[in-house]
């Protein structure tokens, strides 16, 4: 495996400097420079790719768990990441490997997995598809990318976790080959966005926009933080946009609990979360899901309710759609490979 990866998505650009077009920081970086990541890095003009084929977390978790609900349920997929983001979330959950500081402070060090050994991996676990997940898979393009590739090859489905700040060259060139996204839409609101992630919110709604007209099935994730984007208008703000680009679309209402460097804000209502899922369905969502929550998550169809998939936790207890459609009405069920 070459120990340099050249990157992808960037230009060169005078006095040595390089832009990078991978996210929507759009980095100018200088020579000897890093991106707002920092694992892409400028050396003698040439934009290199430091975290290529070191991955830093690897499992076989059930799909469920990104989640994805509505592409092979039930399923296994081998999911891995790399070290770093760019996002400063203050309530990350994978803080740990996802911030590069954190990371090299707490003794994290990666393990070196060719493109080939990870789709092998995923072949050898019987596992439908492989994940690029528990930090922001964009920041690790070029490793998704080739991983991809060949899994496609495979028959294995592609799926991003991915906070949606990647740039629309991005997502066009990751398009024949990724099937899925789940997107964190973590409020809407430019503040929130400016101030908690360090990002801006039109460029998350640009990409789900996009991808959606490419093709690529998407789910949507909502973390619900008490206080900062609870309020019923924030919430009905999402909900609207969502159902504005797809009805179909799921979006996965998740509670948060204290963590990293918001240890001292409650964990969400169980409330909020009831009524941020009857807002979803007041906007005409077909599919509302409540995570991060004991109990069963279950998908219904949207025509006449009737119990489709039924979930605990991340165990699929019960799948009674055959040919993508409702046992009872005959309804299209929304998703990929969903028949039990």
């Amino acid at each position: 495996m070459p120990m340099q990866k050249e990157a992808m998505c960037y230009r060169k650009a005078a006095g040595g400097a390089v832009e990078c077009f991978l996210c929507n920081h759009r980095c100018r970086i200088p020579e000897g420079g890093r991106g707002i990541c920092n694992v892409r890095e400028n050396a003698g003009g040439v934009l290199y790719a430091r975290s290529y084929g070191r991955a830093i977390s690897a499992h076989v978790d059930p799909i469920e768990k990104k989640p994805i609900f509505h592409l092979a349920p039930g399923s296994e997929s081998f999911s891995f990441a790399t070290v770093g983001c760019n996002f400063r979330c203050g309530f990350c959950q994978n803080w740990q490997i996802s911030q590069v500081k954190e990371a090299r402070r707490l003794g994290f060090s990666p393990t070196s997995l060719s493109p080939a050994d990870i789709v092998k991996s995923a072949v050898r676990n019987r596992c439908a598809s492989i994940s690029y997940t528990y930090t922001e898979p964009t920041i690790f393009f070029e490793y998704a990318y080739e991983t991809s590739a060949l899994a496609k090859e495979k028959g294995l489905y592609n799926i991003f976790v991915t906070n949606g700040y990647m740039t629309e060259e991005a997502i066009e060139a990751i398009r024949p080959y990724l099937d899925a996204a789940n997107v964190d839409l973590k409020a809407f609101s430019e503040t929130y966005y400016r101030e908690i992630c360090g990002a801006k919110l039109g460029a998350v709604l640009r990409s789900i926009e996009k991808m959606k007209a490419l093709g690529i099935w998407v789910e949507i994730t909502t973390l619900i933080l008490p206080h900062l984007n609870d309020s019923e208008n924030e919430l009905k703000g999402i909900a609207s946009f969502i159902a504005g680009v797809g009805a179909e679309i799921p979006w996965h209402i998740s509670r948060f609990h204290p963590d990293y460097r918001m240890t001292d804000l409650e964990a969400t209502p169980p409330e909020t979360l009831e009524r941020a899922y009857e807002i979803g369905k007041e906007a005409g969502l077909r599919y509302v899901y409540i995570g991060n929550v004991a109990g069963e998550e279950n998908t219904f169809c949207y025509r006449c309710g009737a119990l489709l998939i039924r979930r605990l936790g991340f165990s699929v207890l019960e799948n009674v759609i055959r040919g993508g459609r409702c046992a009872q009405c005959d309804a299209v069920i929304d998703g990929i490979a969903l028949s039990g």
